[in-house]
């Protein structure tokens, strides 16, 4: 997946904003005023689930410890084609979910979202 197609994919999720706040280099990726995703020359950092982001780096080289981020919860995606597209994917949401979870569940009605059901997808 390419930078342009993760940025899309971020920007297609409800709610979601771009700013660039770091430069016109880094853009950001924000749902409700917080951050879901980043974008600079080290690839893509998502938020993560802890015990996921560790098994995620054990099974792709591309998939590093949050750059510039807290290591625990965040993870650069190197977007260098080792992680696979429908991965990335499924990450961009993920880290979607994590931030909208946080929100006031006013914020979430606003943005249609409701939270995933165990077993249903």
């Amino acid at each position: 997946m390419t930078r342009e197609q993760a940025e899309r994919r971020c920007a297609a999720l409800s709610g979601a904003v771009r700013e660039f706040p770091f430069g016109p280099e880094t853009a950001v990726y924000k749902v409700g005023g917080k951050v879901f995703a980043l974008f600079g020359s080290h690839g893509m950092n998502l938020k993560c689930d802890p015990g996921l982001a560790e098994t995620l780096r054990e099974a792709y080289a591309g998939v590093v410890p949050g750059y510039h981020m807290n290591k625990r919860h965040w993870n650069t995606i190197v977007l260098d084609g080792d992680v696979p597209e429908a991965v990335i994917a499924d990450l961009v949401e993920d880290s979607y979910d994590l931030v909208v979870a946080s929100l006031s569940k006013a914020v979430q009605r606003s943005l249609g979202w409701a939270p995933a059901v165990d077993g249903a997808e």
